[in-house]
C-alpha cells in the first residue's frame, strides 16, 4: 500500500507516543525470490514454515526482507501477509512484497472505494513501486531463492517456530524429539520452595509428602505419550486466510461425512482472525461441519498461541500429571516456545489449519498421516487424510462462492462499536488515572521513583552475582510468560496474599498491569533450565555465596537486601519470540543491570537498553563455555561510565570462588547515539519523562 510499518518494543510504543523518536541502523535489505507456484496440497502456511527455517538458517535478525520474483503472481494478498505476518520467527524487522495487480484486487474485496483503488495504483505506478511481470528485480544486499513447487506440506516444533518438519516424516521426527523430551522430564526430587535464610532441609519439611490417586476416566484410555490434546485453529496469521480456512472447513465437512470424530481427550477451539471468516464459514455452510467435530468459535483475537487455551479437561490434566506424560499440542498459530502453549503439553507444532483438523482427528503424533489411515468410517474401511483432503479447485470454487466484498463493508462498518457489554463498561471522569491501592491488576510502577531532573550517571558494575545462567534461544516467553500463573509459584503465592482464590488468577498476560505479579514471573517460565540449578526446571536459581537454591525471585530480593548488583548470561538468540516489554520490565525490578548473549532479538535488545539494562554480546568464537565460565563468579563490569559508545567495547573481569580471573572483552549493543543518551538517563521513559519536565 505504500507504507513501511515494522514491529517495535511496547517501551519504544509508550515512548513514542510521548513524542520520542525512534532509532535505528539503516537496515540490510535481503531479497528473496520466488519462482513457479505451490504444488496440489500446499499451503500458504507450509510455505511460510519453509521460508522461516531458510531465514533462521540465512540470519536476518535486524534485516528488512522483500520477496520478489514471478513466483509472487499466485500467490494472494492474504497468502503474502502469512509470509509477512511470521517475520518476527524468522528474525527480520519487517518482511514485504511489492505493490502489484493482486493487491488492487484485494482493495476491490475488501470494499474499498474504486477511485481510491485507482489512487493507490497511480501514485505506486509514479513512485517505481508497481510491480509488472516486465520489472526489473531490484538490487539487494544479498538474495535467496526458493522454488515454490518443491514446498511440502509440513509442521514446525516441538519447541521452535524455525524447526520444520515435513509431513511424511513427522512420524519418525516425533519419536526422535519424544526420546529427547523424556529424558528431560525424568522424575526428579521436588525442589523445595527456599526462602532467605532459610535451609533446603527446613523448606522440604515445611512442603510435606505428595500423595495423589489417579481415577480412570472411559474414553482417554488410549490416552498415551504424543497423545494430541490441544488442536487449534488460532492466530491472526493463518485464520485470516480464506484459502487455509476453506480448506479446513472442507476437511471437517469430508471427515464428518465420512463418519470421523475427534478423539475424546483432544480440546479443540476455533479463533479466527477475523469477523469476516464466520460470515464466509455461514454461507458456505462449513461452520456446523467444524462445530461437529468441536472446533467451535471462542472468539477473536489471541487464545492458544499465547497461552490462552486454558487448564486441559480435568480428567485429561489428571491422567498427564500422573502417568507423566510427554503430550502434544497442533495449532496454527506463530509461536510455539517452550511453556507457552499449555503447562501441561510439552511438544507443540505449528501447522495449516486443515492439518489442525486431521491431528484432532488422529489424536496423536506417532502417525504417518501420507501413509496411515486417520481412523474408520461407518462401514468400518480404512479413511486416509488423502481421502477428505479438498482439491485446489474446490478451495477456490467455494472462495468465490463464499467470500464476498459486502461482508468486509458491513461488518467493519460498525467494527468499533462494541458490544453491550463494551458500552456499558463505567468510564472514569478526570484526566489523571485514578490508582486503586486495592487492585490486584493495576498498580502504580516504581519505574519513576526516587527520581531526579538530572540523571545520575552510570557507573562501572562491581562484584555482580549472575542471576541467571542460560543457554540458546530463550524467549520472551521464557523470561517472561504470559499463560497460566501456578498457585505455588512466587506470583501466585503474592495474589493469594491479596485474598485472590488460584480459580481467579487469570494469566500473566491479563495481569500485566500489575508489576508485583510481573517481577515475580520473570525468568518464572515452567521450563526454563537455568544452568546454576542442575536438575531443576522452572524459575530457578543458586543463591550465592550460600550454595543454596531458591526462586529466582527470592534470589533477587536476597541480593537487593545484600546490595548486590545482577547479570543474566546466555548464549544465541537471547530474547527471540514475542516483543513482551515485560521481560525487560521485570528483569530490571529484579535487579539486574546487565545482560551479557552471544546474540540478541532486534526489539528484547532495543528494549533492554531502554530500561537503562546494558545488553553486552561475547565477541566472535567466544561464549560462556570457551571462557569456561560457571555463573559462580562475581563480576565487573568496566568502562560504562562517560568512555562508553554505541557498539563500543567494555572490559569484563570475573572472579571464581577460588579467586581465577578470568578478563574478557564484550561489545556494548547500544547501537545507536540516541539509544545511549537513553541508557544514560536510566531508561527511555526517565528521559522522555525529563525531556517533559524541562519543556
Amino acid at each position: 500500500l505504500g507504507v513501511v510499518g515494522w514491529g517495535v518494543g511496547g517501551i519504544e510504543a509508550e515512548a513514542a507516543m510521548l513524542g520520542q523518536p525512534i532509532s535505528m541502523l539503516i537496515p540490510e535489505i535481503v531479497g528473496f525470490r520466488l519462482i513457479d507456484r505451490l504444488p496440489e496440497g500446499a499451503t500458504a502456511t507450509d510455505l511460510v514454515l519453509t521460508i522461516t527455517e531458510r531465514l533462521r538458517k540465512f540470519g536476518v535478525v535486524g534485516k528488512f526482507v522483500e520477496f520478489y520474483g514471478p513466483g509472487l503472481e499466485s500467490l494472494t494478498i492474504a497468502d503474502r501477509a502469512t509470509l509477512g505476518n511470521m517475520s518476527p520467527e524468522y528474525g527480520a524487522t519487517i518482511a514485504i512484497c511489492p505493490i502489484d495487480d493482486m493487491t488492487l484486487d484485494y482493495l476491490r474485496l475488501t470494499a474499498r472505494d474504486e477511485a481510491h483503488v485507482q489512487f493507490v495504483e497511480a501514485y505506486a505506478k509514479e513512485q517505481g513501486l508497481f510491480r509488472t511481470a516486465d520489472s526489473i528485480d531490484p538490487t539487494y544486499t544479498a538474495t535467496l531463492e526458493l522454488n515454490l513447487s518443491t514446498v511440502e506440506p509440513s509442521l514446525a516444533g516441538p519447541k521452535r517456530p524455525q524447526d520444520r518438519v515435513s509431513l511424511r516424516q513427522s512420524k519418525l521426527k516425533f519419536q526422535q524429539a519424544l526420546e529427547t523430551m523424556l529424558a528431560e522430564r525424568k522424575p526428579k526430587p521436588a525442589v523445595p520452595v527456599v526462602k532467605p535464610g532459610e535451609t533446603i532441609a527446613v523448606a522440604a519439611a515445611a512442603a510435606g509428602p505428595a500423595v495423589a490417586e489417579l481415577e480412570l476416566t472411559p474414553g482417554i484410555d488410549d490416552l498415551d505419550h504424543g497423545s494430541v490434546v490441544v488442536a487449534a485453529i488460532t492466530s491472526c496469521t493463518n485464520t485470516s486466510n480464506p484459502s487455509v480456512m476453506i480448506a479446513a472447513g472442507l476437511l471437517a465437512r469430508n471427515a464428518v461425512q465420512r463418519g470421523l470424530t475427534v478423539k475424546p481427550w483432544v480440546k479443540t477451539s476455533l479463533a479466527p482472525g477475523s469477523l469476516i471468516v464466520t460470515e464466509y464459514y455461514k454461507a458456505s455452510g462449513l461452520l456446523e461441519y467444524l462445530a461437529e467435530l468441536g472446533f467451535n468459535i471462542v472468539g477473536y483475537g489471541c487464545t492458544t498461541c499465547i497461552g490462552n487455551s486454558g487448564p486441559l479437561p480435568e480428567a485429561v490434566s489428571n491422567f498427564v500429571r500422573e502417568k507423566n506424560l510427554v503430550v502434544a499440542s497442533v495449532l496454527s498459530g506463530n509461536r510455539n516456545f517452550e511453556g507457552r502453549i499449555q503447562s501441561q503439553v510439552r511438544a507443540n507444532y505449528l501447522a495449516s489449519p486443515p492439518l489442525v483438523v486431521a491431528y484432532a482427528l488422529a489424536g496423536k503424533m506417532q502417525i504417518d498421516l501420507t501413509s496411515e489411515p486417520l481412523g474408520r468410517d461407518r462401514s468400518g474401511s480404512p479413511v486416509y487424510l488423502r481421502d477428505i483432503w479438498p482439491s485446489e479447485r474446490e478451495i477456490q470454487k467455494t472462495m468465490l462462492l463464499a467470500v464476498k466484498s459486502h461482508m468486509f463493508r458491513d461488518q467493519y462498518a460498525t467494527v468499533f462499536h462494541g458490544d453491550e457489554r463494551w458500552r456499558s463498561l463505567p468510564i472514569p471522569a478526570g484526566e489523571r488515572f485514578a490508582w486503586d491501592e486495592d487492585s490486584t491488576y493495576i498498580r502504580n510502577p516504581p519505574f519513576f521513583e526516587g527520581l531526579t531532573l538530572e540523571p545520575t550517571p552510570p557507573a562501572n558494575i562491581s562484584a555482580a552475582r549472575v542471576l541467571a545462567s542460560l543457554g540458546d534461544s530463550v524467549t520472551t516467553d521464557h523470561i517472561s510468560p504470559a499463560g497460566s500463573i501456578p498457585a505455588d509459584s512466587p506470583a501466585g503465592q503474592y495474589l493469594i496474599s491479596k485474598g485472590v482464590a488460584p480459580r481467579d488468577f487469570n494469566s500473566y498476560g491479563a495481569r500485566r498491569g500489575n508489576h508485583e505479579v510481573m517481577m515475580r514471573g520473570t525468568f518464572a517460565n515452567i521450563r526454563l533450565k537455568n544452568q546454576l540449578a542442575p536438575g531443576t526446571e522452572g524459575g530457578w536459581t543458586m543463591l550465592l555465596p550460600d550454595h543454596e537454591v531458591a526462586t529466582i525471585y527470592d534470589a533477587s530480593v536476597a541480593y537487593r537486601e545484600r546490595g548486590v548488583p545482577l547479570i543474566v548470561i546466555a548464549g544465541k538468540e537471547y530474547g527471540s519470540g514475542s516483543s513482551r516489554d515485560w521481560a525487560a520490565k521485570g528483569t530490571l525490578l529484579l535487579g539486574v543491570r546487565a545482560v551479557i548473549a552471544e546474540s540478541y532479538e532486534r526489539i528484547h535488545r532495543s528494549n533492554l537498553v531502554n530500561m537503562g539494562i546494558l545488553p553486552l554480546q561475547f565477541r566472535d568464537a567466544e561464549t560462556a563455555v570457551t571462557l569456561k565460565l560457571t555463573g559462580h563468579e562475581l563480576f565487573d563490569v568496566l568502562g560504562t561510565g562517560p568512555e562508553l559508545t554505541p557498539g563500543g567495547t567494555v572490559a569484563v573481569r570475573a572472579t571464581s570462588e577460588d579467586g581465577k580471573v578470568c578478563e574478557f572483552a564484550a561489545v556494548a549493543r547500544i547501537d545507536t547515539p540516541e539509544e545511549l543518551v537513553a541508557f544514560r538517563h536510566g531508561g527511555i521513559l526517565p528521559y522522555v519523562l525529563r525531556q517533559l519536565v524541562k519543556s
